[in-house]
């Protein structure tokens, strides 16, 4: 990733294209590269421009964000998806994270969390702070498919501690509350995550938590713990 962060606008709503351009170009270190009125251009867009994070509506004409995404994480984009939404509709909100999308912002975000947002997913971390993914996974773990049998496959990939941060992580906590149920460092739960992305073949935390659903390690309705 360059020093400056390349950033491609994608919404059928010009005057919301528009509001976030304005926002992002009193940064110094943000760079809007392109606007896309649909996911059809986002997809071209994204091939030419190489954006660094992809700013994606889901409902639009001609492609949909959701496909849009798919198609550009599929095609090896180095950009990471950073999807719009409402909490309106969860159905949406886990087939963006099944299509790869990296995380997800509200429509009317705040200018600050706007910004923060974009640069956390431009570094490679999670776009949502973990208190937000748990309300996230509160708000779309009943529409995931329920009673799946554990993947033994996939879990002997990882390591007794591996396989508690996966839990932990999956559950919205923070390094620092792994690193104190542990009793270990936060760089130790560094790096047990990012080892746990390489063995998962995960993108980001997010990624984690949909694998972790979709295997059964923590089931849909679960209680997640508290702050």
């Amino acid at each position: 990733m360059s020093e400056r962060i390349r950033v491609l606008l994608v919404d059928d709503q010009a005057l919301l294209r528009l509001g976030f351009s304005m926002v992002l170009s009193t940064q110094a270190d943000l760079d809007v590269v392109g606007e896309a009125g649909d996911g059809e251009q986002a997809v071209a867009m994204a091939s030419a421009l190489r954006p660094d994070v992809v700013l994606m509506d889901v409902r639009m004409p001609v492609t949909d964000g959701i496909e849009a995404t798919r198609r550009i994480v599929g095609a090896g984009s180095a950009a990471r998806v950073l999807v719009l939404t409402t909490f309106d509709l969860d159905e949406y909100v886990y087939a963006a994270l099944r299509a790869g999308a990296s995380g997800f912002l509200l429509k009317d975000v705040p200018p600050a969390d706007l910004v923060s947002g974009i640069r956390a997913v431009a570094a490679g971390d999670a776009v949502v702070a973990p208190s937000v993914t748990r309300r996230l996974i509160e708000t779309f773990a009943p529409h995931l498919p329920g009673g799946a049998p554990v993947d033994a496959s996939l879990l002997d990939r990882l390591t007794e501690r591996e396989r508690e941060v996966f839990v932990a992580v999956a559950r919205g906590r923070t390094n620092q509350e792994i690193a104190e149920e542990l009793a270990v460092s936060e760089a130790t739960v560094k790096t047990h995550v990012g080892r746990l992305l390489a063995k998962l073949g995960a993108r980001d935390r997010v990624q984690i938590v949909v694998i972790a659903y979709e295997h059964g390690v923590v089931r849909p309705g679960e209680r997640l713990g508290d702050q």
